[in-house]
């Protein structure tokens, strides 16, 4: 067995300067029913479900009385990438703005018609006092901007921290491997949607632990002469191999670091996505721990190399014993990938 402890930090901004922007249209209709369409793509991480939450927040209503419209660049015009892990900071800063101009519209009114009057009769009323109840908002990430040409400037908005610590077991005859325990700290600010950022971290963790430890292209090349050139033999889950249900730890543990306020982005949240996908390094540095360990078993000491990722093939072939004795393999013997 071997066990690793691995820290991140994670720059959270686009490098190009002018992707740092985004926008968002908020309409409220008669019924106190609010629409919101926001320039970020929803592709299963949830960001419809922070950006509901944002507006819902604004306005001190019910989540169920809040709607999303699906991206379209007729509603919310020049859109920056849903990438970079930036998604919830600038699309929830321009929901939240175009939220703040309907409430500044609103507070004379309010003022107007008492602390006791709901969110619907506000509304209903608001409609026949001809108040514009649809607002565009904007947002720009300030301070931020890498010149590569002078090599001077901001890189980033702000860092994004976590650590975790990984145990494994390795089968020394085989070369495959069992991730027994995993616990994850990550530093989300404060967190939108805690469990929303529960389940990024542990898809993050776990598609690292597929880069790192078996996802693998091999092409036809000068290493690999039994395939034709330039023909790609790890295609379909037949040869190239993603992290599966029986690949998940056997224990794992995620938590949220309390008490850090992020004041740059959104509610003082922290962008969630790709930050803890490096963690998964922990699992490939326990395995080679583990490989260490068999090694000093049988003799052999001192640093050695093991590529990325950590593949069954890999590890057995690092283990010395008396097949790679026999088999007379070198002790600096690297499978080697097309890379």
């Amino acid at each position: 067995r071997g066990v690793s402890l691995i820290p991140t930090k994670f720059g959270i901004a686009f490098t190009a300067k002018f992707m740092n922007q985004g926008g968002a249209l908020v309409h409220v209709y008669t019924d106190g029913s609010v629409l919101v369409t926001h320039g970020g793509t929803e592709m299963g991480q949830g960001l419809h479900t922070k950006m509901i939450q944002v507006a819902a927040g604004a306005f001190g209503i019910p989540i169920e009385m809040v709607h999303i419209a699906e991206t379209a660049t007729d509603k919310v015009p020049n859109t920056s990438p849903t990438a970079a892990s930036m998604s919830s900071d600038i699309n929830g800063m321009a929901v939240y703005r175009a939220c703040e101009q309907i409430i500044k519209r609103l507070k004379p009114l309010k003022e107007k018609m008492g602390p006791k009057t709901t969110w619907k009769e506000l509304i209903h009323t608001a409609y026949f006092e001809r108040i514009n109840l649809s607002a565009q908002g904007f947002y720009k990430v300030p301070d931020v901007g890498f010149d590569f040409t002078t090599q001077t400037g901001p890189g980033f908005s702000y860092f994004s921290y976590g650590v975790a610590c990984a145990e494994v077991e390795v089968d020394v005859l085989n070369g495959d491997h069992q991730v027994i325990h995993v616990g994850i700290v990550m530093d989300v600010g404060n967190s939108l949607n805690p469990a929303i950022d529960i389940g990024q971290i542990e898809g993050a963790f776990t598609q690292g632990m597929g880069l790192f430890t078996m996802e693998e292209c091999v092409w036809g090349d000068k290493d690999h002469p039994w395939l034709r050139p330039g023909s790609l033999f790890t295609q379909g889950p037949g040869a190239y191999k993603i992290p599966s249900f029986n690949d998940v730890p056997l224990e794992f543990n995620i938590s949220l670091l309390k008490n850090a306020p992020n004041p740059k982005a959104i509610h003082s949240s922290k962008a969630i996505g790709e930050p803890p996908l490096f963690l998964a390094a922990s699992v490939f540095y326990a395995i080679k721990s583990a490989v260490s360990s068999a090694r000093q078993d049988h003799g052999v000491k001192g640093p050695f190399v093991m590529d990325s990722p950590a593949t069954a093939e890999r590890v057995r072939m690092t283990c010395p014993d008396f097949l790679t004795k026999n088999l007379a393999v070198p002790l600096s013997f690297r499978p080697r990938g097309s890379w």
